[in-house]
């Protein structure tokens, strides 16, 4: 597997992103080199432990404006680059990037960390990866905060605005990621804050992955990727450590999710679900600092 790695002047001087990188490998799953994946880690080191996921096609930047306030909580912030994202590693083929595979990475980044009692704070893909890893293995995870995510099996019509990225993810011939991520704001990103977002793929060799997260979301019952996802929804349907939904109010993306989160899940059962106005596809861009603030009060009243 060939993999390309952004050079770390790309990063220099990103608005309000002062924090240490940290690195480790993982198996790339397809024999050869490791892969290096990329991750923040603020806060104090037995502080609780908050995994921070993003999505498509962002990474560890969009949580910038919420892990100071979860670490002045006293919490631990963990926010990895998924493979093909941010400062890690960025394989070149397309089939290098299946749902498995992200999965897999994710496990292994967990176990090398040997990160327990998490809290998961997964938006987008984060969420696509991270519940499966929470149905993988529920003792890892204290509890869960989705935010605009959902676990796809391919049994429900996707919507239209999805259909509608998933074309243009396809077809446009300039795949501009900050651009693509300001659209899903509801408020407008400065131009500063555009180009950090850019900042992880000098050209269109590095976006491989951001290419290929679209078509790898289940949306037809014989996708590869149902029959794992439907055993992690098994794991779920017995989740009963506390499981928080905390949408916003204007994604088209992901609307209605968190209905069917809450109907399914049992740890959602009595929690303080949340709809948080203002926000777009990503939220964090939007309200992070409300999120944030939704995370804290959440670990607080739920610890045991």
């Amino acid at each position: 597997m060939e993999a390309l790695r952004t050079p770390d002047e790309r990063f220099v001087g990103l608005p309000d992103y002062p924090f240490e990188p940290h690195y480790l490998d993982v198996p790339s799953g397809a024999g050869g080199d490791p892969l290096r994946v990329h991750y923040i880690d603020e806060g104090p080191r037995d502080g609780g432990v908050v995994l921070l996921l993003h999505g498509e096609p962002s990474w560890s930047y969009l949580y910038r404006h919420m892990i100071p306030v979860l670490t002045a909580a006293g919490l631990r912030a963990v926010a990895p680059d998924l493979i093909g994202f941010g400062r890690s590693d960025k394989p070149t083929e397309r089939d290098d990037y299946t749902y498995q595979r992200h999965v897999d990475w994710m496990h292994a980044v967990l176990e090398q960390l040997d990160l327990t009692e998490i809290t998961l704070v997964a938006q987008d893909w984060g969420g696509l990866i991270g519940l499966r890893v929470v149905g993988e293995r529920p003792d890892r995870f204290a509890r869960v905060v989705a935010a605009n995510t959902f676990l796809s099996t391919g049994d429900r019509k996707p919507g239209d605005a999805f259909l509608a990225w998933q074309r243009y993810s396809q077809e446009t011939p300039d795949f501009a990621v900050g651009k693509i991520v300001n659209g899903g704001c509801a408020t407008d990103l400065s131009p500063e804050v555009i180009a950090a977002y850019d900042a992880p793929f000098p050209d269109a060799r590095y976006k491989a992955g951001a290419r290929q997260f679209p078509t790898l979301v289940p949306t037809s019952p014989d996708d590869p990727a149902v029959p794992a996802n439907l055993r992690a929804w098994e794991a779920l349907h017995a989740f009963t450590k506390p499981f928080l939904c905390a949408f916003s109010d204007r994604d088209p993306i992901t609307q209605g999710a968190d209905r069917v989160l809450r109907a399914e899940i049992p740890g959602c059962e009595g929690q303080p679900h949340t709809t948080i106005e203002g926000g777009g596809h990503f939220l964090q861009e939007d309200r992070g600092p409300q999120l944030a603030k939704v995370v804290v009060d959440f670990v607080g009243n739920t610890r045991a």
